[in-house]
């Protein structure tokens, strides 16, 4: 059989060749040209989003707790890839989603200590996705400066924030699940695209604000849109002040709920946040009762974000754009709950600085475990490599697609967080930390005071080395590494610079 094939263009001129194939060389070439036009027709993948709110990382029953039930995101864990060792660069809310949609560090970004405005130049996630030709949609929790509108998503749904209630203080459910105060989002409402509040959702945190916020979402993956879309969802769960949802109420028995094994009544000395909000959730010394049904009631939150994380996946599946969609979830940072007598975020530890971290979808291989430590603020890169998007300058972030395609077992050989007191605009972080495979040190500059931990052989962080003679070479090793990298980006924050850059 005597056929054409096309061998390529060579100044704007078609070259041809003759050749004859026999029967099976004909299928073959065929199916190459079949396979090369499915691969031109196809689409850039969705990404959709998700992020929950103070979910420390052992809390998905799939990566070994066996006293929590999360079936939708043991589905993402057994069709995608899980990261142990993914941490925030920041333990607070704004500084570390800041990270996230900027790809950049706080001391890059701007976003130190609390709540500053992302600085102008840096080119954003969703801005640089909406560039790339996708819809940019936002539902959920909002804390940054600005609006998702003006941050580069086209539209949001079920848009949830401060302001709106009518007056400061306002809230729906004045009180947790322990009959104590609700403390945090006082007048924040649910909000329409065009910004209007929809009180009849509640004042504050409600028993069922994810659902509204799956709603939201459920809504724009339900379009079915004509070009890729990039959807990011902001749960609050399991963020104080926790209530209940419908349901939900008995769905943990505080007495069936194991404390932390770094328990402790109080922590050793003052780590720079012991008056904090977190930090009053529970009076001190912590009472092991009390503990326990803080665990299980975030807990409960945790299973019925899980149920709404399901909505979404159903969602995708019944409308044919489950197998062309990145679905990422992660959260902004742990929680102690218990853990080294802390109640918060705003440390350094494992179960504060670690994040649940697991990718699912096209280009992501399926059912493994990955060690490598990455950072939150990697997931712009990843993605944008993932989906054949240029990356900007701005980014400082790395894509660990070589991690997830086995090319490379490690993007980062140590990695760095840190912490700011918010209590004044141009302040460093009191609390460094610089972690190895094996390796942790903790720097307290209010303090000047070390913790050093062999995670290989502690990986709960009980026992600090930082005084003992037999350590001090991993000691003196990881105080040259954290110097070396704070030095320069600490250095505008310096007395007397009010406007660190």
């Amino acid at each position: 059989m005597d056929v054409f094939l096309l061998i390529g263009i060579k100044s704007g001129r078609t070259v041809q060749a003759r050749t004859r194939l026999t029967p099976p060389l004909v299928a073959m070439a065929f199916a190459i040209l079949a396979s090369l036009g499915a691969a031109q027709d196809r689409r850039p993948p969705n990404v959709l989003l998700i992020v929950s709110d103070d979910q420390p990382p052992d809390t998905i029953r799939a990566l070994g707790n066996l006293h929590i039930d999360t079936p939708n995101l043991d589905r993402l864990v057994h069709a995608g890839a899980a990261f142990s060792r993914a941490i925030t660069g920041n333990p607070h809310c704004i500084p570390s989603r800041a990270e996230i949609m900027t790809g950049a560090t706080e001391f890059r970004n701007g976003s130190p200590p609390f709540g500053k405005a992302i600085h102008p130049e840096m080119a954003l996630w969703a801005d640089t996705m909406r560039k790339a030709g996708y819809h940019t949609w936002y539902s959920g929790k909002w804390m940054n400066d600005g609006t998702p509108k003006t941050r580069g998503y086209e539209e949001t749904r079920a848009l949830y924030s401060s302001g709106g209630s009518g007056g400061p203080g306002k809230i729906t459910y004045p009180k947790a699940y322990n009959g104590r105060p609700s403390t945090g989002y006082g007048g924040w409402t649910f909000k329409t695209d065009d910004g209007k509040p929809e009180i009849e959702k509640g004042v504050g945190l409600t028993p069922i604000t994810d659902r509204h916020i799956a709603t939201g979402a459920f809504g724009f993956i339900n379009r079915r849109p004509d070009k890729p879309f990039f959807l990011h969802v902001n749960f609050t769960a399991p963020h104080f002040p926790l209530h209940f949802p419908p349901g939900y109420g008995k769905k943990y028995d505080p007495a069936t709920i194991p404390l932390p094994p770094n328990f402790l009544p109080e922590h050793p000395f003052d780590h720079g946040n012991s008056v904090g909000g977190d930090e009053q959730l529970l009076p001190l010394p912590r009472a092991p009762a009390e503990v326990r049904a803080n665990i299980a009631a975030s807990y409960a939150l945790i299973s019925h974000l899980d149920e709404q994380v399901g909505r979404l996946l159903e969602a995708l599946r019944a409308t044919g754009q489950e197998k062309n969609t990145i679905v990422i979830f992660t959260s902004d940072h742990g929680m102690a709950n218990g853990s080294h007598g802390l109640m918060g975020k705003q440390n350094m530890y494992e179960h504060t600085i670690g994040v649940p971290l697991i990718l699912t979808g096209p280009g992501i291989p399926r059912n493994r475990r990955f060690a490598a430590q990455v950072y939150l603020r990697d997931l712009y890169p990843t993605v944008c490599e993932l989906a054949g998007i240029p990356l900007p300058a701005t980014v400082e972030g790395k894509s660990f697609v070589p991690v997830l395609t086995d090319l490379k077992r490690e993007i980062y050989p140590e990695v760095y967080a840190y912490w700011h007191k918010p209590t004044g605009p141009a302040e460093p972080p009191i609390q460094r930390m610089v972690r190895t495979e094996r390796w942790k040190l903790i720097y307290y500059s209010h303090l000047n005071r070390y913790q050093l931990f062999d995670l290989a052989n502690d990986p709960h962080e009980q026992k600090d080395l930082s005084a003992h003679p037999d350590y001090s070479e991993p000691l003196a090793d990881l105080r040259r590494k954290l110097h070396a990298w704070f030095a320069p980006r600490i250095e505008p924050f310096k007395v007397g610079n009010t406007n660190p850059r």
